[in-house]
């Protein structure tokens, strides 16, 4: 039974405290946002062996069990969405409007994992396309490869969560959750949600278990054979290390980006410009600009450019920084101070190196403003890296062609932003750029739950987006029926 408050671990269906406390505090003021506890080695085994252990029942629950569970998820975090927000602002510092959407976003997840469950179905074919198989048919179903081990990062504590855990349920993968140590509490609450869903619509305790594993200790969990499937989200030299200490299994990458925008020249409408930069300067600093496709560069026609740059500055200027909970808040704290130095000296960097700040450049303590460079070298960290925080680089451009070869002069390629009027451009950017998403009149930082997420280049391996996930974790089995009348 889940115990109020305490934040248990839950171990396939029972809550149970670790012996080593776990005390998560705010970023914003360092007030505790709770408490909880890591695993000890005996939980962590149980928890894998759970789900090695109903893997063959989970494969076989009718579609109605998966589907009606995940239904009741949907339904039960949209019931506690207020409380669930709440938490992920407490834990992780994102304002509060931010972590209203987030809930949302979740809830929409997993009613998007009910319905795919209903449509995840077989494929069956005719053989007799040949004389030598009259009479014969395949039935194509895709089963799961495993029991998945589930590791998410702090920046999105619920829904990339949730993007883990309902496409694996749909499909009858048991799953492991190591959620990030500095953001725990917003999974376990989760993992009460889908446990009670799980218990109410007969799926196995063991299809879930959530447990707080030390960073040093994952390496064991990732080995771990009864685990054949990792999906990662998170930083690119972890990723890389995963899949370097296990190439026998299925390795999910959601890594990094430094998402970029295009503005051409046609987009110079009246009203235009001032739409573009209330956009850009939105989601190059939601979230403290700690997503991977969060806006970083900005590659703007010449024809545009002067007109661009004071829209955004004036966007940027505009957008309120501080205390997370305040409802007019738009830019909280990074996850600790070490972050908030890190972009502090990259922002130094970028201004030795001949930049100017337009707008921002201040750090206080663990909250760095909204800032706006301009002139930063191709060289500069801010433009070739991940700055992952409030950082946005711009450039004028000559022509569309060096605007597309400066985006795909990055070695990551997640998605990226084309405003433009005219289908031809768009079709283009869609062709040339070298990434996994482009989208056209918007940011780069728009996602469906229904579509393809993923990178190209170092930005990972895989795809989100709830059907796409679900064909990942599963392969493909034939069956051949023989004899039969046509």
């Amino acid at each position: 039974m889940y115990v109020e408050g305490a934040n248990p671990l839950l171990i396939a269906g029972v809550w149970e405290e670790g012996p080593t406390p776990l005390d998560v505090r705010s970023p914003f003021d360092g007030t505790s946002a709770g408490t909880t506890s890591y695993a000890s080695d005996d939980q962590v085994e149980r928890a894998v062996a759970a789900a090695w252990a109903a893997r063959a029942e989970a494969q076989a629950l009718p579609v109605h069990a998966r589907a009606d569970a995940l239904l009741e998820v949907s339904r039960l975090l949209a019931d506690r969405a207020a409380e669930v927000a709440e938490l992920i602002t407490a834990e992780s510092g994102k304002p509060t409007v931010w972590a209203t959407a987030e809930v949302g976003r979740a809830v929409s997840v997993f009613r998007w994992a009910a319905e795919e469950t209903r449509r995840w179905s077989g494929e069956v074919m005719r053989l007799d396309t040949d004389r030598a198989a009259e009479g014969r048919l395949a039935y194509v179903r895709r089963v799961p490869k495993g029991p998945v081990l589930a590791i998410s990062p702090f920046n999105f504590p619920l829904n990339l969560v949730a993007h883990k855990v309902a496409p694996a349920l749909a499909v009858g993968a048991p799953v492991v959750l190591k959620p990030a140590p500095k953001t725990p509490l917003s999974a376990l609450l989760l993992g009460e949600v889908v446990a009670e869903a799980m218990a109410a619509h007969g799926l196995p305790a063991g299809m879930l278990s959530v447990l707080n594993v030390e960073n040093e200790r994952a390496a064991g969990l990732v080995a771990d054979p009864r685990l054949p499937v990792v999906s990662f989200t998170g930083s690119g030299p972890v990723g890389h290390a995963i899949a370097a200490a296990v190439p026998t299994k299925h390795v999910v990458l959601e890594l990094g980006g430094n998402a970029a925008v295009v503005v051409c020249d046609d987009y110079a409408r009246p009203g235009d410009l001032e739409h573009a930069a209330a956009r850009i300067a939105s989601f190059a600093t939601y979230q403290a600009g700690q997503s991977c496709i969060s806006v970083q560069r900005v590659y703007a026609a010449a024809p545009v450019y002067d007109d661009l740059r004071t829209a955004l500055e004036k966007a940027m200027a505009g957008l309120a920084t501080g205390d997370p909970t305040d409802p007019g808040t738009h830019v909280g704290p990074m996850i600790d101070e070490a972050a908030a130095r890190r972009v502090e000296e990259w922002v130094g960097e970028a201004v030795a190196e001949g930049a100017s700040v337009l707008v921002g450049g201040d750090r206080a303590g663990t909250t760095y403003p909204p800032t706006l460079l301009e002139g930063a070298p191709d060289e500069a960290r801010v433009v070739s890296e991940e700055v992952f925080g409030p950082v946005l680089a711009l450039e004028r451009v000559s022509t569309t062609e060096e605007a597309f070869a400066k985006v795909n002069a990055s070695r990551f390629g997640l998605q990226a932003g084309v405003f433009t009027h005219d289908i031809g451009t768009a079709f283009r950017a869609h062709r040339e750029l070298e990434v996994g998403g482009v989208v056209i009149g918007d940011v780069p930082s728009y996602r469906a739950d229904q579509m393809p997420y993923g990178g190209t280049k170092e930005s990972g391996v895989g795809r989100e987006g709830v059907r796409y996930t679900m064909t990942d974790l599963t392969y493909e089995r034939v069956m051949v029926l023989t004899g039969l009348d046509l």
